[in-house]
């Protein structure tokens, strides 16, 4: 199978959204974040354009927010394959924070779950793998009542 070269974006690619939420006990992590992926030269460009304070958050540690989602996006577009040439401007024009689960981590993976979503927008979602199928039917004792459980595990 080969795939053409392609540049990202192909085109401008607005209001991609992105939601980080990880909800486990503590740490907790989330970040809302709305960007914009623009055509631009070879490379990665990035901007912030949230001109807003954050109530309860200084600029120094939304800085922090904005530094992270972009080193999040970095990443992700280093890490696509030898076949995408990458062109972008990055224009992050919105985000949400909560008072306690917002933290840097969080942005980074906001950043890395924007590209993604862009990427997603760009070219459609990426080919599932096929999955195996056993012949036979299933193992004995797996069929129907018994929930799954052999030997007192759940598989």
């Amino acid at each position: 199978m080969t795939t053409e070269p392609r540049t990202f974006p192909p085109r401008a690619l607005r209001d991609v959204r992105a939601t980080y939420v990880r909800q486990g006990g503590c740490p907790s992590f989330f970040a809302q974040v709305v960007a914009d992926f623009e055509p631009w030269e070879q490379g990665v460009e990035f901007e912030v354009a949230v001109t807003r304070a954050v109530p309860g958050w200084s600029s120094e540690e939304v800085s922090d927010l904005h530094e992270a989602f972009g080193s999040g996006v970095r990443e992700e577009l280093a890490a696509l394959g030898p076949g995408t040439t990458v062109a972008v401007a990055v224009v992050l024009r919105s985000i949400k924070v909560h008072e306690v689960d917002s933290n840097a981590l969080a942005f980074r993976h906001s950043g890395r779950l924007a590209v993604r979503n862009a990427l997603i927008e760009a070219y459609g979602p990426p080919p599932r793998p096929r999955r195996m199928r056993l012949s036979g039917g299933p193992a004995p004792g797996a069929g129907c009542g018994s929930g799954g459980r052999q030997a007192g595990r759940w598989w």
